[in-house]
């Protein structure tokens, strides 16, 4: 369905198909071009929910000036067949106009300071138009559960921020980076990668498991970080962006006396595609550190 009319009379349907008090509706937000990592989502929205409904919209609000907004896979069709091939509901993609009738909103959400680093400090502006479009959604599809993938581990923490601070009533949950066998991320842009570009795009996650085993033998902040960006510097074809470690409690770039939880962030340019992914990690407590109070 293409209007917000007609996702309000789905929905409706639904309810009564449901037929029961307790019946529950999960949301999963896409931009389409649907791969393994989506299905992923879709998956765990069916374990937790009686109705399932995934959106299909390129939201111009997150692409920035020179960004592949207009070139950005667009596959409605095979998208749409592929969604009602493991039993999805109702898929909601409308267009631009639909979205935002009368050209882009007036009023709109903020991501604050945490949204103004790393893939932030990037893309200025990225996570106002992500935040405006998941809030937007989430009224008209008013959903009990929201599934987003971990692989934009930026996106999800900052939403769930935003459902804590506006008291959004949905719950947020993240599921797992799925990867091909040979360890890269999935990600509708890995479309663009040539066969080259691909072999070089592994140095991603090949940075990512150097940073954390360094984290497993002890090492400081600063040495995992130094880990993961040595091995992207090392591969040709690959102009890393930033190499970073994030307190998932606070959202903010871990001091070198952190100790605990954090997760370890990469955005690199493979050829003309700018890729993401991220890998959680421990870092211990050493003598002469202290800690930070982040998530222990």
């Amino acid at each position: 369905m293409r209007t917000r009319a007609e996702l309000a009379v789905a929905l409706g349907e639904a309810s009564m198909v449901s037929g029961t008090v307790a019946s529950t509706r999960a949301l999963v937000m896409t931009m389409g071009a649907l791969h393994e990592g989506h299905l992923a989502l879709v998956r765990a929205a069916r374990q937790v929910a009686d109705t399932v409904v995934v959106s299909i919209f390129v939201n111009p609000l997150q692409f920035g000036p020179g960004e592949d907004y207009e070139r950005y896979p667009r596959t409605l069709d095979a998208d749409v067949a592929l969604l009602s091939e493991v039993g999805v509901e109702i898929v909601f993609a409308p267009d631009r106009d639909e979205m935002y009738p009368g050209g882009d909103p007036t009023v709109s959400v903020t991501a604050g300071t945490p949204g103004g680093i790393l893939e932030g400090a990037s893309r200025p502006g990225h996570f106002d138009g992500v935040l405006t479009v998941v809030l937007k959604v989430i009224h008209l599809v008013r959903p009990d559960v929201a599934i987003f993938g971990e692989k934009d581990a930026q996106q999800i923490l900052l939403v769930r921020r935003m459902v804590e601070d506006l008291a959004v009533p949905v719950r947020i949950q993240g599921v797992p980076i799925v990867r091909d066998d040979d360890g890269l991320a999935l990600s509708s842009r890995n479309a663009y990668l040539s066969a080259d570009e691909r072999q070089a795009a592994l140095a991603l996650s090949r940075g990512l498991r150097a940073g954390r085993d360094v984290a497993d033998e002890g090492g400081s902040p600063a040495e995992v970080l130094a880990a993961a960006r040595g091995m992207l510097d090392r591969s040709a074809g690959v102009v890393t962006d930033y190499v970073e470690l994030l307190d998932t409690a606070t959202v903010e770039v871990v001091p070198e006396s952190h100790a605990g939880q954090a997760l370890l962030l990469v955005a690199a340019r493979v050829g003309a595609t700018r890729l993401i992914d991220n890998m959680a990690v421990s870092l211990s407590a050493r003598p002469g550190r202290g800690t930070s109070g982040g998530t222990q």
